[in-house]
């Protein structure tokens, strides 16, 4: 049994054949998908699949690259749609300075804002970080993220945020990228986090791993991220480790 913890099932890119592919994820061993929000329609669409599957589970809040389209009503629609069973966390929300689509002042503001809002609602958040390792990590301190808890997901950090990720008692979460041949130093982190920390996701359709690079992820692949894991812990076997982050996942999102 497998969770996919990081799924954008309502991406358009699955119109054509979605059920096809929570199908063929079912056979492959994955048991439960948590489908993510980025805004307010992606979050509202998670939350529809969740009430259309009891295998899929919705977050809800804003990307740091959308949250400068974020609305005065778009906080309390976060509130009703959090009151629904299968919506189990607060995100993706966090910094991202690569692109900047959204200004970085903007970015911090609302991540703090959304961070107060998921202690409001005592959701764990999810969190994306890109080239700002230091204020994510000084925000999520400051908001005191650590009461109600987290994931870092795709992780891709290096060994510092890594460390301090896991100091606040957040969970890391690693994806497809750990398959790349160019993950050296990301596979060196991941076989040094405690396996009880450890959580597995597709964050599909991207970042497709080996060997399915170049086509459409999807989350019958999370599979692959798995192996990986387990040949970078040969003492433990690959249905120890989907064991260990299965439960990782359900402790974290509060899922039976």
């Amino acid at each position: 049994m497998i969770i996919d913890t990081h799924t954008h099932l309502d991406d358009a890119r699955y119109n054509d054949d979605r059920e096809a592919v929570i199908t063929r994820a079912r056979e492959a061993g994955v048991d439960a998908f948590v489908s993510i929000g980025c805004d307010l329609a992606t979050s509202q669409a998670a939350v529809a699949l969740a009430d259309q599957y009891p295998f899929v589970y919705a977050s809800v809040g804003v990307h740091p690259h959308e949250v400068k389209h974020i609305q005065i009503n778009w906080y309390d629609e976060f509130r009703r749609l959090a009151k629904r069973d299968r919506v189990v966390a607060y995100g993706e929300i966090g910094l991202d300075y690569h692109y900047n689509h959204s200004s970085p002042k903007e970015q911090r503001d609302r991540l703090r804002e959304q961070i107060q809002l998921a202690r409001e609602l005592a959701l764990p958040v999810i969190i994306h970080t890109r080239e700002a390792q230091e204020d994510t990590i000084a925000i999520l301190r400051e908001e005191k993220a650590s009461e109600v808890g987290g994931v870092f997901h795709c992780f891709s950090g290096d060994a510092w945020l890594a460390k301090e990720a896991l100091d606040l008692r957040f969970y890391l979460s690693f994806s497809g990228i750990l398959t790349f041949q160019n993950a050296t130093a990301l596979r060196e982190i991941a076989k040094k986090t405690p396996l009880d920390r450890l959580l597995i996701e597709t964050d599909c359709p991207y970042l497709t791993p080996v060997p399915h690079r170049g086509t459409r992820n999807e989350p019958a692949y999370v599979s692959q991220v798995a192996n990986q894991l387990a040949a970078l812990h040969p003492e433990f076997s690959l249905e120890e480790i989907q064991k260990w982050t299965t439960e990782n996942a359900k402790q974290l999102f509060k899922i039976a």
